[in-house]
């Protein structure tokens, strides 16, 4: 211990920085360093450097959880970073509102809801909405996330609504939207249309699986060769399928013209089967070995038969077996059984050929009276998953020759997660097919991170040739269609420009409020025509959201958004966007520049449990951002156990969180994380303390010393990493970077050598910069911290007019007077690495004495460098001889070529050595006495002071 005559003369740091955040004053430090900084640049970034996040907007219809708050603070750092670069952010927070999973909650929260009509179930929507909005905003301003939340948009916003009808008739002229009777998704249990964007993927899912024979027709012994005594009895197209209740709706057999089939008999009849598949039928669906092959055809010869569908009754017409490119013989029989109203592939081989498309399933998933005419109450109103689908069996129990139980992928309806259909309805589309071209094209203009992004969500739109758009639900923005006394629908430009007239003034709820035949709603140019109605349909949610990129006339910046939006959000605002933009004569030869609504496109994964689940409601593991910033412990499977409010770091640990978190993979978040997390900033809160109670005034016009000259190269070279790792995105290397040089740059090495300077000199060296510099870098990801930090700062710092706050500063301003330099910075780049060589080598040695118990402090020790002759760290040694102690950290150093042990008497057996890259570091004990003033062994008798110290101590008596 110091003696109390030496203990006033020593400065020992004296900051009110606390070790943790006080939680008075966090809601404070967010407010300066979210919404009046966001203000402050506003007001002096120019504007003409503006900088535009366009927000993907989140849905309003629940809490928010981890993977929200990731998503926002990605936005928030790389908003933040552009300020530091001179940007003038613009950043407006959206929800979106429209859609399926509010209309559900509203219609659970009235109790009453088959009762409740469109305009009440709107009325509902809305209120549902406004709340979940309010509480969402409170969480993301929790999280320090700056922005213009008095200019926030949301999709149900009158303004929205109209400019998104304005983009609906724009692609109406250009006739990209039209209406048509063909398969959908449909979801039963939503009661809607589907886009392929809302499904998710069973792989559990069951089904029935059969073999089914069809009788052929006619001559069909004439036309394949065939005689009575080779099929004494009849000829049978065998089919396979997985979706026995499409069996009704069935209108033709498929085969490939090039694929070859077979005619087996067994027993008295005959099948026709794929050869390639002869083997796995045998094996199901044939018991006995009366199995013979009589003739081999093929695809293009069946072409010329017929067979009978015993589901629509004796005198219904024979049905065709024509051609399908899509048929293979992979699995199944080679036949494919075609209900062109319940398949894509199946509507498109059909329809050409005038084949009917028949759909005879509601909007519930149960059958209609057209399913079975010969006795209509067999299947009507039955569930096609369930009864209606075993009905089916039943019904063609004669003709089924195998059935099993199929487990196999399914698609459901991602937010009642139960199955969906595949079902004819009159839908309204949008056409893909002629804007897909450009909308590839300017996919090349794009920057994607990660660059995985860009084959993903080219596929998602190659994959695409329309879009279905329409709606069956209240919650949305009407699809501007009358319909006229035959049902026929009216959509031109004169109507629709009446109509948004209309909406101007009365608002989308006055589509449904007005009475159906208002003529009010009808366009002069029309009326006096006929009556009209107004529809009912919506538009698809994706529609809505994938329009907010008409709030601005320019492309934005950076869209940001999780994985799952390739198929969603992303995918909608490129298509609608290259769909006004570009004429569709044009589409397949246009070269048109900045068609994407987005110049950099990034996206990050989920975030998983301590298990590596993904997070969701159903499995229980959603984390509340609260976790992390009111320092809550986590249990195993990823569920809140406890508070530990000694551990609460605010915004910062939740932000620290993200920017650590590789967020282009999936993301995990589970105890260890949180401890990590902890652990780091609590590094950082010590570090600045430790700033905040060292850093003098005087050390301005103070000499600098080769330890500040490593310091400030140091600072240089890493602030040059993390600026080019934030302009690339690359957040987590940013956090290892800046966690390595605080670590080992700035702690161990630079503070831990500055000590005795600064407790027992002249208090010098560069803690300024180095701070400052520390402050710039970690503003885009904890500015609360930052805002802390400089609340706590001396005065002096504060009121010295040529400082900005830390927050305010350019990242590339001056940290330091160049003129204060006096070595030559390519020499000292040269002389870095001796000078680690020796710390390092210095530092093992001690460390193997500590083991040992030989050595307590540094201080307590002398070091020879032994460096060979002809080495070039001789010179540098030489140079820097009477600053090493400092750097090193002892009490005294000797360069010299050649070293011998027997040379020198001291107390211990023998030397500590360790043996460097460029130089061999001694420990020897020290050969003079304590300072008790600075503890270095410097002092040429017990008790006295060393002469630096003595020195000190007559200057400061003078002062």
């Amino acid at each position: 211990m110091l003696k109390s005559a030496w203990a006033s003369t020593v400065k020992l740091p004296i900051s009110t920085f606390p070790a943790r955040p006080d939680p008075k004053l966090i809601d404070r430090y967010i407010k300066g360093s979210a919404d009046d900084f966001y203000k402050w640049q506003e007001a002096h970034r120019p504007e003409d450097k503006e900088f535009r996040l366009h927000d993907g907007p989140p849905y309003a219809n629940g809490d928010l959880h981890a993977g929200h708050a990731l998503n926002k603070v990605l936005k928030d750092i790389i908003n933040r970073v552009k300020v530091q670069q001179g940007r003038r952010v613009t950043y407006r927070p959206g929800w979106d509102c429209h859609g399926l999973p509010i209309e559900l909650k509203a219609l659970e929260a009235s109790g009453n809801h088959k009762n409740m009509t469109a305009l009440e179930i709107r009325k509902s929507a809305r209120e549902l909405a406004l709340s979940t909005i309010d509480k969402q905003m409170e969480g993301f301003r929790s999280y320090g996330v700056m922005a213009d939340w008095e200019g926030r948009w949301t999709t149900m916003d009158k303004d929205y609504e109209l400019r998104q009808l304005r983009l609906f008739r724009e692609m109406v002229s250009r006739g990209l939207i039209y209406r048509k009777y063909k398969p959908v998704y449909w979801s039963p249990s939503s009661g809607t249309a589907l886009a392929e964007a809302e499904l998710e993927y069973n792989d559990k899912h069951v089904s029935f699986a059969a073999y089914v024979k069809f009788l052929i027709v006619k001559d069909w012994r004439r036309t394949l060769g065939l005689s009575t005594e080779q099929v004494p009895q009849n000829l049978f197209a065998l089919i396979w399928t997985t979706t026995p209740w499409t069996l009704p709706a069935n209108r033709a057999i498929a085969v490939r013209d090039d694929l070859d089939y077979c005619i087996v008999r067994w027993q008295e009849n005959a099948y026709i089967i794929a050869e390639e598949c002869l083997y796995a039928v045998e094996k199901a669906c044939f018991t006995t070995d009366d199995f013979k092959v009589l003739r081999t055809v093929q695809g293009w010869q069946l072409r010329h038969l017929e067979y009978h569908n015993v589901l629509r009754g004796n005198g219904a017409p024979a049905q065709p077996i024509i051609h399908a490119p899509f048929v293979s013989s992979n699995s199944g029989s080679g036949l494919v059984h075609c209900a062109p109203g319940h398949g894509f592939e199946d509507y498109e081989v059909c329809l050409p050929l005038g084949i009917e498309v028949a759909a005879p399933v509601d909007k519930d998933g149960c059958f209609t009276a057209e399913a079975y005419p010969p006795d209509p109450s067999a299947l009507e109103g039955k569930s096609v998953f369930d009864e209606g689908s075993k009905a089916v069996v039943s019904l063609m129990a004669r003709d089924i020759i195998h059935l099993a139980r199929y487990k196999h992928k399914y698609p459901y309806d991602w937010r009642t997660k139960k199955p969906i259909i595949v079902r004819a309805t009159a839908q309204w589309f949008a056409d893909v097919a002629h804007i897909k071209d450009p909308a590839l094209k300017a996919l090349d203009e794009v920057r994607f991170v990660p660059e995985s992004g860009k084959s993903r969500l080219e596929a998602f739109v190659k994959g695409r040739s329309e879009w279905c758009i329409s709606r069956q639900r209240a919650w949305g923005v009407p699809i501007p269609a009358l319909y006229n006394a035959i049902g026929d629908a009216v959509m031109t430009k004169e109507s629709l420009d009446h109509i948004i007239e209309v909406i101007k003034e009365r608002g989308t709820d006055a589509w449904w409020s007005d009475a159906p035949d208002d003529p009010a709603w009808v366009a002069p140019t029309i009326r006096g025509l006929g009556r009209y109605v107004r529809g009912t349909d919506t538009m698809d949610v994706w529609f809505d959201s994938g329009s907010s990129w008409t709030s601005s006339d320019s492309q934005a910046d950076v869209y940001l958004e999780g994985s799952d939006q390739h198929r969603g959000w992303f995918q909608s605002s490129l298509l609608t966007r290259v769909a006004a933009l570009v004429p569709p004569k044009t589409a397949g030869s246009t070269t048109q520049v900045g068609l994407s609504p987005f110049r950099t496109l990034i996206t990050h994964g989920f975030t998983l449990d301590a298990k590596g689940k993904k997070m969701s409601k159903s499995l229980g593991n959603i984390v509340p951002p609260e976790v992390l910033m009111n320092g809550s412990h986590l249990t195993w499977s990823g569920t809140v156990r406890k508070h530990n409010h000694t551990d609460a770091l605010g915004p910062d640990a939740l932000r620290f969180w993200v920017a650590s978190s590789d967020y282009t993979k999936d993301v995990v978040l589970s105890p260890d994380v949180l401890k990590s997390i902890s652990a780091s900033l609590m590094k950082y809160r010590v570090l600045i303390k430790m700033f905040l109670g060292s850093m003098e005034p005087a050390a301005r016009n103070l000499p600098l010393t080769a330890l500040d000259h490593i310091a400030i190269i140091q600072m240089k070279d890493v602030m040059a990493e993390v600026g080019r790792l934030y302009d690339n995105y690359e957040f987590q290397k940013v956090v290892s970077v800046l966690n390595r040089w605080i670590v080992q740059d700035v702690s161990a090495f630079y503070m831990d050598a500055l000590k005795d300077r600064l407790y027992t000199v002249d208090g010098g060296g560069v803690l300024e910069p180095v701070f400052f510099a520390l402050m710039r870098m970690l503003a885009p990801i904890t500015p609360s911290l930052v805002e802390e930090a400089w609340d706590h700062a001396p005065a002096w710092l504060k009121e010295d007019p040529n400082i900005v706050h830390p927050l305010h500063q350019l990242y590339s301003a001056p940290l330091f007077d160049p003129r204060r330099l006096t070595r030559d910075e390519g020499q000292m780049r040269e002389a870095m690495p001796a000078i680690t060589s020796a710390h390092a080598a210095t530092l093992a040695a001690m460390e193997v004495a500590r083991q040992s118990k030989v050595l307590g402090s540094s201080l307590g020790c002398n070091v020879i460098l032994e460096v060979p002759a002809d080495s070039k760290a001789l010179e540098v040694f030489r140079s820097l001889e009477s600053e090493l102690p400092n750097i090193l950290v002892v009490s005294g150093v000797q360069v010299m070529t050649h070293f011998f042990t027997d040379e020198i008497a001291w107390a211990f057996q023998q030397p500590f050595i360790v043996y460097g890259d460029e130089c061999k570091a001694w420990v020897l004990p020290p050969t003079k006495h304590k300072c008790p003033r600075c503890w270095r062994h410097a002092a040429e008798k017990k008790d006295d002071l060393c002469g630096r110290c003595a020195h000190v101590v007559v200057a400061k008596s003078m002062m």
